[in-house]
This record gives C-alpha cells, sequence and structure tokens, in this order.
C-alpha cells in the first residue's frame, strides 16, 4: 500500500460479546406455513443496512477541507471509500438538506456542510461550538467535532 492513502472508514468488531445489532425475531418464522406463501415476507430483514464500518475519519476529513473546492475534496473521499452514500449525510448539496449538525454513532456530533454557490465546502453554522451543545444523558462521553462537551448534563 506504499504511496497510497488509508481509506476513510474503519471496521468495527461487531463479534464481539455484548454487540447487538437488533432483529433475529423473523428467523423463528422462518419455513412456516406463513411465509412460504408470503413473496413479501421472504426478502431481506433490512436491505442496504451495513454492520461493522465507522466513518468517523471521513467526517474529520471533510471538516479538514472546510473552504476548500468541493470537486477536489470529493474527488479524493471517493477514492479512500467503499461507498459515496456516506459523504452525503454531513454534506448537503441542497438548501433543504442542509443540518446544523450531525450525529455519529451514540454520543458524537460533528458539524453540518453545504456545498456554497462557490463551490467550495462550508459549515451549515459556523457560528455553532461544542459550548453550544448539551449532552443528552450523563453516562456517556459526548464530543462534538472530536472535542468534549463543556457543559453537563442537566437532567432530572
Amino acid at each position: 500500500m506504499r504511496g497510497q492513502k488509508e481509506p476513510l472508514y474503519r471496521r468495527v468488531n461487531t463479534r464481539t460479546h455484548g454487540v447487538h445489532h437488533g432483529g433475529g425475531e423473523a428467523r423463528w418464522a422462518r419455513n412456516t406455513k406463513a411465509t412460504k406463501t408470503s413473496e413479501a415476507v421472504r426478502g431481506s430483514m433490512h436491505p442496504g443496512h451495513r454492520h461493522g464500518l465507522d466513518y468517523t475519519p471521513l467526517y474529520r476529513f471533510l471538516l479538514s477541507k472546510v473552504g476548500q473546492d468541493w470537486d477536489a475534496v470529493h474527488a479524493e473521499a471517493v477514492a479512500r471509500l467503499d461507498r459515496p452514500d456516506p459523504i452525503f449525510e454531513m454534506v448537503a448539496l441542497r438548501k433543504e438538506d442542509e443540518q446544523d449538525y450531525i450525529r455519529c454513532g451514540e454520543s458524537s456530533y460533528f458539524s453540518g456542510l453545504r456545498v456554497n454557490a462557490a463551490n467550495q465546502l462550508e459549515k451549515v453554522a459556523p457560528d455553532l461550538t461544542v459550548d453550544d451543545m448539551m449532552p443528552f444523558c450523563a453516562c456517556c462521553t459526548h464530543t462534538f467535532n472530536g472535542e468534549r462537551f463543556t457543559r453537563r448534563f442537566e437532567g432530572d
């Protein structure tokens, strides 16, 4: 892999004890009389759902490219990904898709990005900082763009 850049995603261990991804109840209904007659029931439970990939390196890469030409950033990101879809979880090409921030995982947040009229990557809410973010529970370490939240959870 000399001369080739590392991918912008990483594989996450999904076989560890205690890692559950939901589902499984349908396996008990397979091969019964009801499922043999229904075509709709025999399809995939969650088509397109992929476990075991973490796109945090992609989000950090995109944040580091704010202010640069979108076409160049997009071309480099696509070359280093398994599929281009995760880019558009963070980057909005249309006004109605813009978000101030996105949630990645359970307690990690990143700034939402957009492509401006000059074809440059920019933050949707450039004034949003880690000081503005509020955690939704006391048990997790919440981060915004890789920095820990400064405010504490204000629960019941």
